[in-house]
């Protein structure tokens, strides 16, 4: 074999190489259109639940929830008033296997005394009764700060 032409070959197996290390899948796949209805149903049964005051229903959505949760969003939401009106935006629902995926997104409550807001985590996992959330990690953002007008 002429030099020449080990070195093309060489050059060639060398670069076809490198693009299929440098080429790597996504870590996360977008959910198909049935996974990420099914998602949303959940999500948007949560939002529901919330805004008609219905705290039972709304912790249905997560699996195996444990009692001292459910009590404790009882005693921190005892009514309407409190629990306010909630809403969800700026979704992105993620499948990373076919039995499990993840979203982020912003949530939005408006109530009497206040509207906080902020970001969200959900860890979601597929069980034979459907998607449930397996883990919940939820920010506020800060309060806007009142800045008292100048006296003069």
């Amino acid at each position: 074999m002429p030099a020449k032409f080990r070195i093309t070959v060489l050059a060639a197996v060398t670069m076809t190489i490198c693009v299929a290390l440098a080429w790597r899948p996504p870590t996360a796949i977008r959910a198909d259109s049935s996974d990420d209805a099914q998602i949303r149903a959940v999500l948007d049964m949560q939002t529901a639940a919330w805004n008609r005051g219905d705290i039972d229903a709304f912790m249905t959505s997560y699996w195996k929830s444990e009692q001292t949760v459910l009590d404790r969003y009882h005693r921190s939401y005892p009514d309407r008033k409190t629990m306010g009106t909630v809403s969800f935006s700026d979704l992105e629902i993620h499948l990373t296997c076919a039995d499990a995926a993840y979203v982020v997104g912003k949530f939005h409550l408006i109530r009497e005394s206040d509207q906080p807001s902020g970001v969200f985590s959900l860890d979601f996992r597929k069980f034979p009764e459907g998607w449930r959330i397996v883990l919940d990690h939820t920010t506020a953002f800060p309060a806007a700060a009142v800045v008292p007008a100048a006296s003069h």
